[in-house]
């Protein structure tokens, strides 16, 4: 009996960290976007109508987890103003002999900079399918809310970054 209630316990906590991992990506967005850990940015289906004289540089970073054999590059680091509407295109290419699908997390530092980073279009959180040797361009479309200026404790913020990290996609 004692040898069955251990492979019992050894079997579900096998099975919880499985399920762990295969949602690991959708729970980290959800903690993401409950505590607003990791700079996470606010999403907007509206453009900018407000540019301020304020230049910000934005560095680019772009990772590949070893779970899935792709290659991923960043589009160069760009100064702008607040306010600017600006697209950006990172890059994917499947380096395996088969169709992966990848799904991509991201943050933004500094952290506190998170909700003045508004999103318009991204392709984070989704499923991205290549084909074996294929390569696509993921648009990211964003600016930096004007009310920025507006907060004392952003006065200091003259760089951030913004960093994704591809994942193979789990279902």
């Amino acid at each position: 009996m004692t040898n069955t209630r251990t492979a019992l316990g050894l079997s579900l906590i096998v099975l919880t960290m499985i399920t762990l991992v295969a949602f690991s990506v959708p729970l980290y967005d959800l903690f993401c976007r409950v505590t607003g850990y990791g700079g996470k940015t606010s999403t907007s289906e509206f453009l900018s109508s407000s540019i301020l004289e304020r230049d910000i540089n934005l560095k680019f970073n772009a990772d590949v987890n070893d779970s899935i054999n792709w290659t991923f590059t960043a589009p160069e680091n760009i100064k702008f103003k607040v306010g600017e509407n600006k697209l950006v295109n990172y890059k994917a290419t499947n380096q395996s002999d088969v169709e992966t699908i990848g799904t991509a997390t991201f943050n933004v530092l500094p952290e506190k900079v998170g909700p003045y980073f508004i999103k318009t279009q991204c392709f984070c959180f989704e499923k991205q399918a290549l084909e074996p040797g294929e390569t696509v361009e993921m648009p990211v479309v964003f600016y930096i809310d004007p009310s920025i200026n507006e907060d004392p404790t952003m006065k200091d913020v003259e760089e951030i970054t913004l960093s994704y990290t591809f994942f193979k996609y789990i279902e």
